[in-house]
């Protein structure tokens, strides 16, 4: 779980917590968590929940785990080709000089 102090972490925790007609305090028992303060967390962004825990949550609200957190995928998938096609074209002409 990494805090992130000046940016959200962009899910869809809550929405589909809702769908599934679930309070936190019901989730966190189910989780196995003291309380619900580390589903409000997440929740809100301020940090990850740990790869267990993001399996156990994809589990108990029916879904995939990259349907829990869509719109980070979105934006690392954009940056890392970004960077991917920038390292392509790097390398390209690197060789191209020789």
């Amino acid at each position: 779980m990494k805090d992130t102090p000046s940016q959200s972490i962009p899910n869809c925790l809550k929405k589909y917590r809702r769908a599934r007609g679930l309070k936190q305090q019901e989730v966190a028992e189910i989780l196995g968590l003291k309380s619900t303060s580390m589903i409000s967390r997440w929740e809100r962004g301020v940090c990850l929940p740990g790869p267990l825990n993001i399996f156990k949550l994809a589990v108990l609200y029916r879904t995939m785990v990259d349907a829990l957190f869509i719109e980070q995928l979105k934006a690392l998938r954009a940056e890392l080709r970004q960077r991917e096609e920038q390292i392509l074209k790097d390398k390209a002409e690197d060789q191209n000089d020789k």
